[in-house]
């Protein structure tokens, strides 16, 4: 699409907003601005293509599709079957998975597919075949009662989450810690890394259903043909959440033992992130867990979003191109960077650098907590996010840690200078803050100190630093 091409569309989209609610096409416009203005280091965000997002405003916005391609519970939806259909085979096609289901609304919607899948493969099947009934509405009311238990009474094993590990893999405020009776395993207290015949140990120990692997803030490669070994050694589905490293794994950056898709018997996924395409999740698997997964909506799933399955077909199309291999190894490349400029700084890194594309920074060097972090950055035009670090003692809320990642900045353009500089600006912000306290002069884990005007020469820092590298620099809404 040329430029001028995409500043049309564009601006017209938002006039047609602006003629029934200006407010919001206010709120796009400078969503757009402070995008372009600001260092965006969340590891979890980018910008998704042009082209990814005008896929997402048209007519399929319109349609209920339950069900699967060509198994449809509503009539008319021939044109939903073409591209889910699509974004399934790019899908396949780009990670290698004998089978792909591209409804999941997002990671928690694809993880949940995941788990009750596994569940009806390992636990409603054999209970069905027991009863010698095809579907659940045909056991007694004493065989369903049975079968209810034993689905909520089966075991998980996972990250923990200070170490690294995500909310859906089992902890008790996610639904996933009130469906399993769930454990996590940790990484070694001197290095930050998994140990893995502690999680051998661990599994041996507890026998979990589900083993999961993957991550949210764990800054090394994961030796996936291990963890799976260990899954077989007690008999357990091994699960994958590859969602922050898919664009690693699509860009054949991790392989061998770091890819996951060869390893697990399931792999789920958001499309965003590293992967570069729409808010929304994905899940594949093994032939036999196919028919399963499949069944995501009615199982977990409400009606598809075809209008954003749509953009994921988009999206994984642009993935697989060629320049998309070099897009990938440039994040870890500038994660590394990055790393090396925050530790030649002084800075504290969690396992002392990555492998991948986040940073996790330790911020009780500095004497803040995550959150005063995290909100002076802000300050500063620099956007990241607070998390927590191995046996974090300010809990999940406030944190010691500042994860950031280079996925949006790589797309971009940014490279190793732009890094080290951003670096920089990071560590200025964080040692000229100073922990702020309460009104009866306790300490605060939420207020903080910093000059107005540093903070504003940090910003323009970062804008200047941005300036040679324009986001969507086709795009006018002047």
């Amino acid at each position: 699409m040329s430029r001028n091409a995409e500043s049309t569309a564009f601006r017209s989209a938002l006039e047609v907003i602006r003629a029934v609610e200006p407010r919001v096409a206010d709120a796009i416009g400078a969503e757009l601005t402070d995008q372009r203005e600001s260092l965006k280091l969340i590891a979890s965000e980018n910008y998704a293509s042009p082209a990814t997002l005008l896929a997402m405003g048209n007519w399929f916005s319109d349609k209920y599709a339950e069900g699967t391609v060509g198994r449809r519970f509503y009539a008319g939806c021939q044109n939903v079957d073409t591209v889910e259909a699509l974004a399934a085979e790019h899908a396949r096609e780009l990670f290698g998975a004998p089978h792909a289901y591209v409804q999941p609304h997002s990671g928690i919607d694809a993880n949940l597919v995941a788990f009750w899948a596994v569940l009806a493969d390992r636990v409603e099947s054999p209970a069905l075949k027991k009863a010698q009934v095809r579907q659940v509405n045909d056991l007694t009311e004493a065989d369903w009662f049975a079968l209810r238990r034993e689905l909520g009474n089966q075991r998980m094993l996972g990250m923990s989450l200070d170490a690294g590990g995500h909310l859906t893999h089992g902890f008790r405020p996610n639904i996933s810690g009130k469906m399993f009776d769930q454990r996590s395993y940790g990484t070694d207290p001197a290095t930050g890394l998994i140990d893995y015949d502690r999680v051998a140990e661990a599994a041996r120990e507890f026998k979990p259903l589900i083993l999961v692997g993957g991550y949210s803030a764990y800054p090394r490669k994961v030796n996936f043909r291990i963890l799976r070994e260990i899954a077989d050694s007690v008999g357990a589905t091994f699960m994958v959440d590859m969602a922050h490293f898919a664009g690693l794994v699509a860009g054949k950056v991790f392989t061998g033992d770091f890819d996951p898709v060869p390893h697990a018997h399931i792999v789920t996924t958001t499309t965003h992130k590293s992967l570069r395409g729409p808010r929304g999740g994905m899940v594949l698997c093994q032939p036999e867990l196919a028919d399963q997964v499949d069944r995501g909506c009615p199982m977990v799933l409400g009606g598809p979003l075809p209008h954003v399955m749509a953009a994921k077909a988009v999206a994984l199309a642009e993935a697989r191109r060629p320049d998309f291999a070099d897009y990938a190894q440039r994040i870890v490349d500038n994660a590394q960077a990055l790393a090396e400029g925050l530790l030649s700084r002084g800075a504290t890194l969690v396992t002392g650098g990555t492998d991948n594309h986040l940073v996790l920074i330790d911020v009780s060097g500095y004497e803040l907590t995550g959150r005063q972090a995290e909100q002076a950055l802000l300050d500063s035009g620099i956007v990241t996010n607070r998390n927590s670090v191995p046996q974090d003692p300010n809990g999940a809320w406030y944190t010691s840690g500042i994860r950031i990642g280079t996925p949006a900045l790589t797309t971009r353009g940014l490279g190793a200078a732009e890094m080290d500089q951003t670096a920089e600006l990071i560590h200025t912000v964080l040692t000229q803050t100073t922990a702020g306290a309460n009104a009866d002069g306790t300490p605060s884990k939420a207020k903080y100190n910093l000059d107005a005007g540093l903070a504003d020469k940090v910003a323009r820092h970062a804008t200047d630093l941005l300036a040679t590298y324009p986001l969507y620099p086709g795009i006018d809404l002047t």
